[in-house]
């Protein structure tokens, strides 16, 4: 087990509610990512894949979401990964982690500077291939409908997939791919390794870390007509022009889009426990996708080693 050498503060926004939040991360003892929500004198939210109980939105919640429940800890969960903490207490006074800039850039450095101490993240070893495809992702009518809202909106289709697959315990391999119809982003693929290695660390922070989340402008005041979206603005959101040919802010690097879908897919997968050594292909992928995949990886303990 891997934790912090000392606490570390956090404030900002939640990027629905647009309130502030703020998270004390403390070192712990104990395996596993907890939450508790202090506003709630909450029992322990546990920040893994089978306590996973939304991915609406485009977000990773964990908890019980008809009380403690704690919503987009996948920018968090990438920036732990990517410094080998895969043990701390969060004492967070809402519902949301902070958006911050919108990337795991913040929370990474943030991490470093703090300093972390213990051994290394165990492994867990892909030793079948699993696949997890949109068309097997089940949601109740009224969460379907918004789906069909924002991508009509959007003009997006869904047919993505995520894929895990065996690579000889290389490390966790990732190729993701979008495929939008907006010509700002179109047909986008990135892909990255990562071994454990100072090199590849190294390129995350260089090359992923500060990639944002995105979204239409026009999806943008569809939902904060619902109450979500609030705290969203110009420098934590890429925001796409209603003709979808551009940006209404400045772009880090032109892929900056696929890139952040790379950070989303090492949060979502942290919530394994560990370090998933396997290929990921994750074609027009989302949250639901990764949660499924290793809800389908850990249903039969054949398809995976730990180390």
């Amino acid at each position: 087990m891997t934790t912090f050498k000392q606490e570390i503060k956090i404030s900002g926004v939640g990027i629905h509610s647009g309130l502030p939040v703020n998270m004390l991360i403390k070192p712990s003892r104990d395996e596993g990512i907890v939450f508790y929500r202090t506003d709630l004198d909450s029992k322990k939210i546990l920040a893994r894949f089978d306590n996973v109980g939304e991915t609406k939105m485009r977000n990773t919640t964990v908890g019980n979401l008809s009380g403690a429940h704690v919503q987009t800890i996948e920018h968090l969960m990438a920036a732990l990964f990517m410094v080998g903490v895969d043990s701390a207490i969060i004492e967070i006074d809402g519902p949301e982690t902070p958006i911050l800039d919108g990337s795991a850039y913040e929370f990474y450095n943030m991490f470093v500077t703090a300093g972390v101490t213990g051994g290394k993240l165990k492994r867990i070893v892909v030793k079948r291939e699993v696949i997890a495809k949109s068309s097997e992702i089940k949601v109740n009518v009224f969460v379907r409908l918004k789906y069909w809202i924002l991508n009509k909106i959007a003009g997006r289709k869904t047919s993505g997939f995520v894929k895990l697959s065996p690579n000889n315990n290389t490390g966790l391999n990732i190729c993701a791919t979008l495929v939008y119809p907006e010509k700002v982003i179109g047909n986008q693929s990135f892909s990255y390794c990562y071994d454990g290695s100072k090199k590849s660390i190294d390129v995350f922070a260089k090359n992923i870390a500060r990639a944002r989340t995105f979204g239409k402008y026009s999806e943008w005041e569809y939902l904060k007509k619902h109450g979500m979206g609030r705290g969203a603005n110009e420098n934590n959101v890429i925001a796409l022009n209603n003709q979808g040919d551009g940006t209404l802010n400045k772009l880090i690097w032109k892929d900056e889009f696929v890139r952040h879908k790379i950070i989303d897919a090492i949060g979502d997968m942290f919530t394994s426990g560990g370090f998933i050594n396997a290929d990921l292909v994750s074609y027009k992928g989302s949250h639901a996708l990764n949660n499924l995949v290793l809800k389908k990886l850990f249903s039969n303990p054949e398809n995976y080693d730990i180390i």
